[in-house]
């Protein structure tokens, strides 16, 4: 029997909860249907966590169904208050708006939007312009406040104080639902565990307006081994940007991350067949590190496409075998006029982003943590001038696994 997509999804470890599985076992397994997941763009690129979602997206894309990807400029106005301890920062309409504008442009490379395939819609379409006391007698009807307390999404903010504002925000995003549902027949919110609440509110809004079927899957966060929160490093952000993160950057985040974690990171953050990554299961030392390369090579051709991500892998592979090719690692540029008689070198940490203070760059020193051109600096006093430069270049090299180059452009 030919496997479902929901199957896939299973089997590769992205379902966290389902909210009618029997209901939508049966649908997925027989139907080709529609569904949306909402990206709220609180900043000017999309990260490491918004890829997973992004893959399961475009699984479900591959299997026939219909995705809308929906950009939240009229939910980001608002702020969602889930796995916050305090408000949002509050963004203008133009920030947010130039924000949607590069989410659409990034989600381009992932799905195909042309004509009868996945659908691109803003939520600002329709929330900026309602009328409040009518939105409040169709919508807000509906809604239990005793109930939407009790909801996860708000009660990490009850202490400290959940702004009426927020409250609005399980409203306003159930009302997404409803709404893509009247314009697509979309039946099904998908997004990650942390938004049940809120897609809970959306299933139940059109099963009581509209007497019909809608469906919620949540998806398991990219999460270490330990638990923790995947996509952040020292510099912040992993983000799909190259701008932002660097390829070479991204790739290293990969080809870096932790033993127990490459087989899951593989599973759902990969194209490759399940057949091939369960004969990898067992690998250990050297061809775990291969496994971890060959991670590092797929997600990277997947954001970045293929000529980039053979460009990080022989930036990597020369620099970890002693060769000088730094051609595709990040790079910084400085002028004459910047180096001028020198750089504190703790300054230049701080800019290039090896530590992210002063005194954090002296512990790098003082722990023997730094190398420039392949040798041990010692001294966190240490002045950077013209004269330390070769060919107008200089290799740093934090640990075992993070390089910058610096550039004298004369």
């Amino acid at each position: 029997m030919e496997k479902s997509v929901l199957d896939v999804l299973l089997e590769r470890g992205y379902v966290g909860q389902m909210t009618h599985e029997v209901e939508i076992k049966a649908l997925l397994a027989k139907e080709k249907i529609t569904f949306y997941i909402g990206f709220d763009p609180t900043a000017d690129s999309l990260t490491v966590g918004h890829f997973l979602p992004i893959m399961a997206m475009a699984h479900m894309q591959r299997a026939g169904h219909r995705p809308i990807a929906l950009i939240g400029g009229g939910t980001t106005m608002v702020g969602d208050p889930t796995d916050k301890t305090d408000m949002r920062k509050m963004l203008t309409l133009e920030q947010i708006e130039s924000n949607g504008e590069k989410f659409k442009a990034q989600m381009s490379r992932f799905m195909d939007f042309g004509e009868g395939k996945a659908v691109l819609e803003n939520n600002a379409d329709w929330l900026l312009n309602l009328n409040y006391v009518e939105f409040l007698r169709e919508v807000g009807v509906h809604f239990s406040v005793n109930r939407m307390l009790t909801a996860d999404c708000y009660k990490s903010r009850m202490e400290k104080g959940l702004t009426f504002l927020e409250f609005n925000y399980m409203i306003m995003q159930s009302y997404d639902f409803l709404v893509l549902h009247d314009k697509y027949n979309c039946c099904l919110q998908m997004g990650g565990n942390d938004q049940w609440s809120n897609i809970l509110g959306g299933v139940d809004l059109i099963r009581r307006k509209k007497s019909k079927p809608a469906f919620g899957v949540t998806f398991n966060l990219l999460t270490t081994s330990e638990g923790k929160k995947m996509g952040k490093t020292e510099k912040g952000a992993v983000w799909l940007d190259a701008e932002k993160t660097s390829v070479f950057d991204f790739f290293q985040y990969f080809r870096n991350v932790d033993d127990a974690d490459v087989m899951h990171l593989l599973k759902r953050l990969t194209f490759m067949e399940m057949d091939q990554i369960l004969s990898m299961e067992n690998w250990e030392g050297s061809e775990l590190n291969k496994a971890k390369e060959i991670l590092a090579f797929e997600v990277t051709k997947i954001v970045h496409g293929e000529e980039e991500a053979v460009k990080a892998l022989a930036a990597a592979k020369a620099l970890f075998s002693g060769g000088a090719d730094a051609t595709n690692v990040p790079t910084v540029t400085l002028s004459t006029e910047t180096i001028g008689e020198g750089i504190p070198l703790l300054d230049l940490l701080v800019q290039i982003g090896f530590a992210a203070s002063k005194a954090e760059g002296r512990r790098l020193v003082q722990q023997n943590g730094l190398s420039i051109e392949d040798e041990k600096v010692t001294v966190p006093e240490k002045i950077i001038t013209s004269s330390d430069f070769i060919d107008a270049k200089l290799l740093f090299k934090k640990g075992k696994k993070q390089f910058c180059r610096l550039e004298w452009i004369k």
